[in-house]
């Protein structure tokens, strides 16, 4: 009876164990082909000198990327993306904490739907409403000239000095929402009674946002930091449909960069190169947000 139920068990086990398998599958097929393989290919690419058209690949080794060590547009594209992604990481994460604080009062509640609005826009059409409004004779300069300001009125795309900021603008008014919507989520999973308590032993608002509030919303924190520093670092709508990387390279990224050089300028496997580089860079950043800020939750 024993060695019965042994191998009753043993079937059963089996049988859940294809099951979980078979039902794990589809999404292991996709993952395969849609990510791993890219990602794994763009290694062995990275290695080799193709103008991604010609079925012959030239193996060429660590050349690419001792070109790229001495690309001065690579270093300009690099230095642009991270004067981007800081200054939208530090805006974004400040205007959404800001106007979470301020949606959580039954005055202004009702506002909460219209931050949702630009996130579910499509990039192009952020990009063509921006690029519309930051035009000589567009809305930005239209209301320069009404307010009596015309003096401060600008090429804001044309000219190279203000260029990245004004796509900066842009990308946080897309997703400052997005950004609102985590921290709220936040703010509104701590109970009641703790700002209750600290209102009877008399701390004053920012006390209790600093020593209460801030520190019980460190995982919204968490998330938002590393979500916008990553998007912003591989930023690519925004910046093609609105300036191609231009004036010049005042908004040229990296992943800008790497789409010009592999295929307009049919240089394949040195823009994969470029793009190996990009995903070092992005995953170490990564790395070390996760474990400082992981830490700083572990401390709250």
């Amino acid at each position: 009876m024993g060695l019965r139920n042994a191998t009753w068990t043993n079937n059963t086990r089996l049988r859940t164990l294809i099951t979980d398998a078979l039902f794990l599958l589809p999404a292991f097929v996709v993952f395969a082909v849609f990510f791993a393989y890219p990602v794994i290919s763009s290694f062995y690419f990275s290695l080799t000198k193709w103008d991604g058209i010609n079925p012959e690949l030239k193996f060429i080794g660590l050349a690419n990327f001792q070109k790229l060590m001495g690309d001065r547009h690579f270093w300009t594209a690099l230095r642009n993306t991270f004067r981007y992604a800081i200054l939208v990481t530090v805006i974004q994460n400040v205007l959404g904490l800001i106007l979470a604080l301020a949606v959580t009062s039954k005055v202004y509640r009702g506002f909460r739907v219209l931050f949702l609005v630009p996130p579910l826009l499509s990039s192009i059409a952020i990009g063509s409403i921006w690029s519309y409004m930051y035009a000589p004779n567009g809305a930005v300069n239209s209301l320069l000239t009404l307010a009596g300001l015309e003096g401060l009125a600008q090429d804001w795309l044309g000219n190279p000095r203000l260029a990245l900021y004004s796509l900066v603008v842009a990308n946080i008014w897309k997703w400052t929402g997005m950004a609102m919507i985590i921290y709220l989520a936040g703010i509104q999973a701590i109970p009641k009674t703790i700002h209750e308590a600290a209102s009877i032993d008399g701390v004053d608002v920012w006390q209790r946002f600093r020593h209460v509030t801030f520190p019980l919303i460190a995982p919204a924190f968490t998330i938002n930091v590393v979500l916008s520093m990553i998007g912003s670092l591989k930023v690519f709508d925004i910046i093609y449909i609105m300036t191609q990387g231009g004036p010049g390279r005042a908004t040229e990224s990296i992943t800008t960069y790497i789409f010009s050089r592999a295929f307009e300028a049919n240089k394949f496997g040195y823009g994969t190169a470029i793009a190996v580089v990009m995903f070092a860079i992005i995953l170490a950043l990564s790395l070390i947000q996760l474990h400082f800020l992981t830490r700083r939750e572990v401390r709250a």
